[in-house]
């Protein structure tokens, strides 16, 4: 039909903590959603999944973005801006980025994921 009804998934070292509303038949979905949860010490990476909600079948992954731990030490006051989505699997093309800004909060012992999904196209 030329559009899809995407929506987010986050996962913290491939464990899923936050899913975002799906916004219906867009090719550019704004969501302005924020989140804010704990991090453990020792995570590794945050990947943020696009997928498109399909009512018949299984949802179908649009792309996704992994930033990781030494990813985010280069942005000590966070990363704001357009990240190009990369494939899930092999054989699928991937076109399309998200609109991202993503803070470390805190300490050390007590650090706290700041995520603000913002929109895609």
């Amino acid at each position: 039909t030329g559009s899809s009804d995407p929506y987010c998934i986050v996962k913290v070292d491939d464990e899923a903590i936050i899913r975002t509303a799906t916004v219906w038949k867009t090719l550019s979905p704004f969501w302005g959603e924020e989140y804010e949860v704990h991090l453990q010490p020792t995570f590794h990476s945050i990947s943020i999944y696009v997928m498109d909600e399909d009512a018949l079948s299984r949802d179908d992954v649009i792309g996704k973005v992994c930033i990781t731990r030494d990813m985010l030490a280069e942005h000590p006051k966070g990363y704001n801006g357009w990240v190009s989505l990369s494939e899930v699997d092999p054989d699928e093309e991937v076109q399309g980025e998200i609109h991202l800004r993503v803070e470390v909060l805190g300490s050390q012992g007590s650090r706290r994921l700041l995520c603000t999904v913002l929109e895609a196209r």
